[in-house]
């Protein structure tokens, strides 16, 4: 896999577009979903959604073993469509909503860091991505 090839990781919500968008940007959301396993949390988010706005969401092992600042800025926000941002270093991320019957699909195309495996990566982002599907339906 070269650098260059993106990741996507993708789900769908049982749960209208609007509920879905508000949960993925409302940081007192974001602080509840914004998690890849039980085992870690996020105990504070800022979120500016617009063009040229920044985020930052805490992530924390729950033990204090390790925790970073996962944040970026936006390069591009389109109501309820799409969400590009370029993380602090200097990936890329683009997450796109699309609504059928009820129903929203979620899919997130990322720039993987060096570290870590690609699939490694993949498994992360998609658990966190589940883990907000089950947040959203879970919400009223």
């Amino acid at each position: 896999m070269t650098q260059a090839s993106k990741i996507t990781v993708e789900a769908t919500a049982n749960a209208p577009l609007e509920k879905v968008w508000k949960a993925w940007n409302t940081p007192n959301d974001i602080m509840q979903w914004n998690t890849p396993d039980p085992s870690w949390h996020c105990p504070s988010s800022e979120n500016d959604l617009r063009t040229g706005g920044k985020f930052k969401n805490r992530m924390e092992a729950k033990d204090g073993s390790f925790g970073f600042d996962f944040e970026g800025v936006y390069d591009k926000v389109e109501l309820h469509k799409e969400i590009t941002y370029i993380m602090a270093d200097g990936r890329r991320a683009t997450t796109l909503f699309t609504e059928q019957n009820g129903k929203t699909n979620i899919e997130t195309m990322f720039d993987p860091e060096t570290e870590n495996d690609p699939e490694f990566q993949k498994q992360g982002w998609q658990a966190i991505l589940d883990n907000f599907v089950k947040y959203v339906e879970s919400i009223h």
